[in-house]
């Protein structure tokens, strides 16, 4: 992968539904099928959007609906060509698309 890419972050609830299954699984399956160099999902301790309301994780350890993170890194192009799609499929949350740069590991 080239430099500079794109940084496509998707903000949604942990128990968003898709289909069968969870919003945040689909759009990584999705994202892979596309060809997409890379995603990972990371779940938030706290947080809250536009609706107010803050998801926090409750007694004993549940959630009441944590949020998610999809972190997407890929060539500008292609971030663009599979933007329309996987805005079709997040109904409510928020997108965010950054520029960035790959640092190599252990590079000089």
């Amino acid at each position: 992968m080239t430099n500079p890419v794109k940084m496509l972050l998707i903000c949604v609830d942990e128990t968003d539904l898709w289909e069968t299954g969870t919003l945040y699984e689909a759009i990584v399956r999705r994202l892979r099928q596309l060809g997409v160099a890379g995603a990972t999902v990371q779940t938030g301790i706290m947080g809250f959007g536009s609706h107010g309301k803050v998801h926090h994780k409750c007694l004993f350890g549940i959630s009441d609906d944590k949020p998610v993170t999809i972190t997407v890194v890929d060539s500008e192009t292609l971030i663009r060509q599979v933007l329309p799609e996987i805005r079709g499929m997040v109904r409510e949350g928020l997108m965010v698309l950054l520029d960035a740069e790959v640092v190599e590991a252990g590079g000089e």
